[in-house]
């Protein structure tokens, strides 16, 4: 019984360093003027493009509702109707996790050189790579949107049961928002991860490894980032920040250090 106490709060200091490794980011941001506005142009411009994504999906939502329970037409106009809403309300749902999920990939493919940056400015800080391996633009522009597209995949096939599941009364406005957020900031921690496991020559498949031994930092890392990605405009401000937090979880998670060693200018 002890044993599993201390197992559990292990997992939950770990969860809430984790949660604290983004502001530790926003903190290394801001004091780089520099690295924020670097951060923010990329963002920029995939949250125009996003925010007019959702406008339609708003939009279109009635429609999508009805499509979606053709099943419920010939019910009585009450319970249709209720059907209806918990289908609108699960298709916003998983529209929003989606939405983040490539929102960050989209983001993390335009702005690649500028993350690129980001993230090995804050490595420098922390001691660097000393086995850093050498991947010109192009490359690492093919291996990120690779892992991407993984990613999203994974993402849309565990999108499907979510929504199925969501129709379900309470559950689906309960329980199913919990899971979708802790595999929306699995997949997040994953993606942000990406720039500085491809400076050390690891690919996906390391970071899910690797990531996975350190499951409950990785989560409170990510669900950090889901949250405040959820809040208008805080994917476009924060993604600096979420860039310099996984940078940070990417050392720990490795055995590298996170006290700074050198003070130069970010």
């Amino acid at each position: 019984m002890a044993e599993d106490q201390g197992r559990v709060l292990s997992a939950a200091r770990d969860f809430a360093t984790g949660v604290g490794l983004l502001g530790r980011g926003l903190g290394l941001i801001l004091r780089s003027p520099r690295l924020l506005l670097l951060g923010l142009l990329p963002a920029l411009l995939s949250g125009v493009l996003y925010i007019v994504l959702l406008v339609l999906l708003i939009r279109f939502l009635p429609d999508l509702s009805e499509g979606a329970t053709w099943f419920a037409d010939g019910w009585d106009a009450w319970l249709r109707d209720t059907v209806q809403v918990f289908a609108g309300a699960g298709i916003l749902g998983l529209s929003v996790l989606l939405g983040i999920i490539t929102f960050t990939a989209v983001t993390l493919l335009i702005g690649d050189p500028f993350y690129e940056t980001i993230s090995g400015r804050i490595e420098a800080r922390f001691g660097g790579v000393p086995d850093e391996v050498e991947v010109s633009v192009l490359e690492s522009l093919r291996r990120s949107a690779a892992d991407s597209l993984r990613l999203i995949g994974v993402s849309v096939l565990v999108a499907i049961p979510l929504f199925v599941l969501g129709l379900l009364p309470f559950v689906g406005q309960t329980v199913i928002p919990v899971v979708g957020g802790a595999v929306g900031g699995w997949l997040l921690a994953l993606e942000l991860t990406g720039a500085p496991f491809q400076r050390r020559g690891r690919r996906l498949r390391d970071r899910r490894a690797v990531l996975g031994a350190n499951k409950p930092l990785a989560l409170g890392f990510g669900a950090a980032v889901f949250v405040v990605f959820l809040i208008p405009l805080g994917a476009v401000l924060l993604m600096p920040a979420a860039v310099a937090g996984a940078t940070l979880l990417a050392r720990r998670s490795l055995g590298k250090p996170i006290a700074v060693v050198s003070t130069p200018s970010l």
